[in-house]
């Protein structure tokens, strides 16, 4: 066999110019606060996900991660996982938490919420903050010196995205490709989940009544970050359409909190967007059923798929706590710029 020529390093041009070096995962956890997907960096999905993959696997080992740290939980609307994942989620990791009921200090009126995010500042390493509006939680993260986790607000729900993509991830292994069908209200819910898919390459099929599509200026945003990450989202009015090689199922409430006086109008709305037997029966069979709960049952979810076999719906739930606590410690133990 004759001898292989070796090739001659290319010599670079004046022209061409010089990579960035690439960021290490660690570095991409520079923001202070979790307030939305949308200022979440790509590369952080994995990496956090590859840390609650392994609390989950073995809590003990992260028992102490935490001690000494403590977490305020301020909320002004009621909540049951939220809660409690992120209670439980401090205790398992060694720090401590408190909650305040809402009617103890209802945000902006009582006293204002700049003034409360400096005093929680002093007492807390982090709050989470459960709030209507947005602009409140925008306006408390500004003036706490502390992280500060959106718990929920009117325009998004970026902790359960966190828990509704692992759940994927963990059964499919990937993330990239998958197909993710949402069926019902273009809510804040689905505007993380609009976010977060897109950033990690899923596909999303959505499908809403007419009137109840999801926030245009979300959209536009979707637009621009699905070119960079090869993510197709779709949004049509048919559920079967969108349930079109599904590799999960997504549903939500059709009456949010706050939205009790609509109730008769979008019960009728939403009736042919109800995720059952007839909705299951068409879409893949290894399709997973998806629902951020609580759930109602026999409105936008029938009873038998709740229950079903190919529901991961408690394992989404449970997965907030593994999600949730992944993300306290990346923000709580994040070095602080000089």
């Amino acid at each position: 066999m004759g001898k292989l020529k070796r090739k001659k390093p290319s010599k670079r041009t004046k022209t061409a110019k010089k990579t960035a070096p690439a960021k290490k995962p660690a570095d991409f956890f520079e923001s202070k606060d979790f307030l939305s997907l949308k200022e979440f960096h790509p590369g952080n999905f994995e990496f956090l996900f590859k840390l609650a993959e392994r609390m989950k696997k073995d809590p003990a080992a992260f028992s102490s991660r935490l001690r000494g740290k403590s977490l305020a939980m301020l909320f002004q609307m009621p909540s049951i996982r939220t809660r409690v994942s992120f209670q439980v989620g401090m205790s398992e990791l060694g720090g401590s938490s408190v909650y305040v009921d809402p009617q103890e200090s209802p945000l902006g009126e009582r006293e204002s919420a700049k003034d409360i995010a400096r005093v929680l500042s002093r007492y807390c390493d982090a709050v989470v903050l459960r709030a209507y509006h947005h602009s409140q939680i925008q306006e408390f993260a500004r003036a706490a010196a502390v992280p500060v986790i959106n718990g929920l607000s009117n325009s998004f729900h970026p902790c359960q995205t966190l828990a509704d993509l692992f759940t994927i991830r963990e059964k499919f292994r990937t993330l990239a490709k998958m197909n993710i069908a949402y069926i019902g209200d273009g809510n804040n819910v689905l505007h993380s989940l609009l976010y977060g898919a897109a950033k990690v390459g899923a596909n999303l099929a959505i499908a809403t009544p007419r009137g109840y599509e999801p926030n245009e200026e979300v959209l536009k945003d979707i637009k621009l970050i699905s070119k960079e990450s090869g993510s197709k989202v779709t949004l049509s009015n048919n559920p079967f359409t969108a349930i079109k090689n599904a590799h999960a199922v997504y549903t939500d409430v059709w009456v949010s909190m706050g939205q009790e006086k609509q109730r008769e109008q979008r019960l009728r709305d939403f009736q042919p967007f109800q995720v059952n037997g007839a909705i299951m029966g068409k879409a893949p069979k290894d399709a997973m059923i998806l629902h951020c709960l609580p759930a109602h049952r026999g409105e936008e979810i029938t009873e038998d798929v709740i229950d079903h076999p190919r529901s991961a719906i408690f394992d989404q739930a449970e997965n907030r706590l593994h999600t949730q606590k992944a993300l306290l410690v990346l923000l709580m133990t994040r070095k602080k710029k000089k």
